[in-house]
């Protein structure tokens, strides 16, 4: 199988299920749970990680069948584990927990969980003391990288909104587990309107996101085989995440044909060929999603997945953004051409001085070693809650 564009990165699947067995029949929710378990079967084949909560599994009192996914997605990516390509950039899951956890796990569950919390492929975030569904939301969110929503209320609706203002894709399926007007059904709904699909997600190579949604419908008649296949098709068709260039535009300037030698040679092979990103340079010739071009920089600035700023010729609108980028405490790799004057501030700033000689081989490695070393640098201004 060819490499997959979703080589290592995370999707978070939820949603609930209604007690109502008139809006949701048991036929509906066991086929949404057998859609669910082959598709994270398909994304683990494609070298996929995840985000899943770690909790208790409560049941519908109608008929005992669980109201939640994540202990069927557990289960799921340990029995596909055999399946994961090698070499898959990890952790291959992420839990997202609280203090209470531990003694809310389902004894039918406490064997797989010991069992995949000892291995090296599990990472463990708490929300620290907070017994709040926000807050183990929040910490979810800012690990996933896909939402993928089926059924739910206002918890889908409220990740669904925090997965939207980082910049990230919300994929909602019409399936009959809630009501049309809450939860992923809502959320569809609201994609079936041309003009709103791509605030749901965006498809690379402009492909139309509203024509996906209608793919994404899944009468009844549709087997769960072919609701997989379309769903996986859909996912690895989704626009790459995005890493914001600030950088010197001015091709009058004198250092210009410097920046962009080596974004040519060095930052795109690596940002777009190694790691899975698309650069995002704003310099006026690209199609506007707003009417001015500040406007356009700033939005898309604020909803990157990562920022890359070379302040190479100490332009006052490349720190401005940067600034930005840095108080909205946006993953953010400072980058300059070796023996540049700097302002202090920056100078106390870890940054990458990057060299105008030698191999482009020997460029992308510092590259490639400065960006692992600075990778997972907490932000800038780390915000502290008054209590916890």
């Amino acid at each position: 199988m060819a490499r997959s564009p979703l080589l290592g990165r995370r999707i978070h699947i939820s949603g609930s299920i209604v007690e109502d067995v008139a809006v949701a029949t048991a036929s509906d929710v066991n086929s949404a749970r057998d859609l669910v378990a082959g598709l994270v079967k398909e994304l683990v084949k494609r070298g996929a990680n995840f985000v899943i909560p770690v909790d208790a599994e409560p049941v519908r009192k109608c008929d005992g069948l669980p109201i939640c996914f994540d202990w069927l997605i557990w289960k799921a990516i340990k029995s596909s584990l055999a399946l994961r390509p090698a070499n898959v950039p990890g952790p291959f899951a992420i839990a997202v927990q609280h203090h209470k956890t531990e003694d809310q796990i389902p004894d039918a569950y406490a064997d797989l969980w010991d069992e995949l919390r000892a291995s090296p492929l599990v990472k463990i975030e708490n929300a620290a003391h907070w017994n709040m569904a926000s807050k183990r939301m929040e910490a979810q969110a800012q690990f996933g990288d896909i939402l993928v929503a089926l059924g739910g209320s206002e918890g889908v609706l409220f990740l669904a909104n925090l997965y939207h203002d980082a910049g990230k894709p919300v994929v909602p399926l019409n399936l009959a587990l809630c009501p049309e007007t809450t939860g992923a059904r809502r959320l569809y709904n609201f994609g079936l309107t041309s003009s709103q699909s791509r605030r749901l997600f965006q498809v690379a190579e402009d492909g139309d996101a509203h024509d996906w949604i209608n793919k994404i419908r899944f009468p009844p008649r549709q087997s769960v085989s072919d609701r997989v296949s379309v769903l996986v098709e859909l996912l690895e068709s989704l626009e790459k995440p995005k890493a914001f260039a600030v950088r010197l535009l001015n091709p009058d300037l004198p250092d210009y044909a410097d920046v962009q030698n080596y974004f040519d040679t060095v930052v795109q092979p690596v940002i777009e060929g190694e790691l899975g990103y698309r650069l995002v340079v704003i310099d006026g010739r690209q199609a506007y999603e707003h009417s001015r071009i500040d406007q356009e920089i700033f939005a898309k600035l604020y909803r990157s997945s990562v920022v890359l700023a070379d302040i190479t010729g100490a332009r006052p609108n490349c720190f401005l953004e940067l600034g930005f980028a840095l108080g909205c405490g946006l993953p953010t790799m400072v980058m300059v051409r070796e023996g540049a004057s700097l302002p202090f501030d920056i100078t106390t700033f870890s940054g990458l001085h990057w060299k105008t000689i030698g191999t482009a081989e020997d460029r992308r490695r510092a590259f490639r070693e400065h960006w692992q070393a600075i990778r997972n640098r907490p932000s800038l201004v780390q915000t502290e809650p008054l209590i916890s």
